[in-house]
């Protein structure tokens, strides 16, 4: 991102008008006295954007003041259009997610009563406003103030569904997937497509979520992938419909894939195994991480106590 600053002192006090680029288009930011606001200027050009520099500086300086009120405040539908539409490099799966998202808030119909979908929409909601202010749709967001973080997911599998789960779900190459994933606690993602120069000395190098993290081989695992030929090639939704129609198919309820690595970890802590380690082997960033995820599983693995 390129940006230019200038900086001016005169009878309004000290002011601030910062241009710059963000994927491709310029826009500008006017600071005065705390308060900022932030317009596009609709074009890739440096030239022009410098061209329209002082004018879109004077025009937001009178809104910031006070002396004009904001020129645009585009309608709520309106401006979901414009931001559906904006950027083009955005996941697939995030846009089908926004556009059902926006498109169901827009209808009128209240935000779902589950705690982790409500915040699903809250979140998408407010970076649409968040999106209108920089780009100068609006002048005010009515975001809204509500739960944007939901419930952590706390399902863990008992021994009788692991067990039920490795001798029935699917094909010989898929079961063997599934087992794989609970018995290395490895994401979907980082297994999905092994490549075998990946895998030496009992470890397998993998690219996911928090980057590129060691996964520990062990001796179940080990014999797993041995026996393995050839490795998998899935597509995340394979896994996820496939696993899904499998647990339901064994009347297994409220299963997710990811779950198998919530119950690796937690039944690794209560053999014993330091919450250090453990934090280790799920590749969490920090200890801290682990035992956020991992304290309401073990409450209820404390024994009877008197006081």
């Amino acid at each position: 991102m390129t940006s230019v600053s200038v900086a001016k002192v005169g009878q309004m006090g000290f002011i601030m008008a910062t241009l710059y680029q963000n994927k491709g288009h310029w826009l500008l930011t006017v600071h005065h006295k705390g308060r900022r606001l932030t317009k596009s200027l609709g074009t890739k050009d440096k030239k022009v954007a410098k061209q329209l520099k002082p004018y879109v500086e004077s025009e937001l300086l009178l809104e910031l003041t006070g002396l004009k009120k904001a020129t645009s405040q585009v309608a709520f539908p309106v401006l979901t259009d414009k931001f559906l539409k904006a950027d083009k490099k955005r996941a697939k799966k995030t846009q089908e997610l926004y556009e059902y998202v926006l498109r169901t808030y827009n209808s009128g119909k209240p935000l779902p009563l589950n705690p982790n979908s409500r915040a699903i929409f809250v979140r998408t909601i407010n970076a649409c406003w968040n999106w209108g202010l920089k780009q100068g749709l609006v002048s005010e967001a009515h975001k809204l103030n509500d739960d944007t973080k939901g419930e952590p997911r706390q399902r863990v599998f008992t021994k009788p569904e692991l067990d039920l789960m490795f001798k029935k779900v699917g094909n010989g190459h898929f079961n063997a997937f599934v087992r794989f994933a609970y018995f290395t606690g490895a994401r979907s993602g980082e297994i999905r497509n092994i490549q075998p120069e990946n895998i030496t000395d009992g470890s397998l190098i993998v690219f996911g979520k928090t980057g590129r993290r060691i996964i520990k081989i062990s001796t179940q695992a080990s014999t797993i992938i041995t026996n393995q030929s050839p490795l998998w090639s899935y597509s995340k939704d394979y896994v996820c419909h496939h696993f899904k129609k499998e647990v339901r198919r064994l009347k297994i309820k409220d299963a997710r894939f990811h779950d198998l690595r919530r119950t690796f970890g937690l039944n690794l802590i209560k053999q014993g195994m330091s919450i250090y380690k453990v934090s280790k082997l799920l590749g969490h960033k920090s200890v801290r991480t682990t035992e956020q995820h991992y304290a309401p599983l073990l409450t209820s693995e404390i024994e009877d106590f008197e006081l």
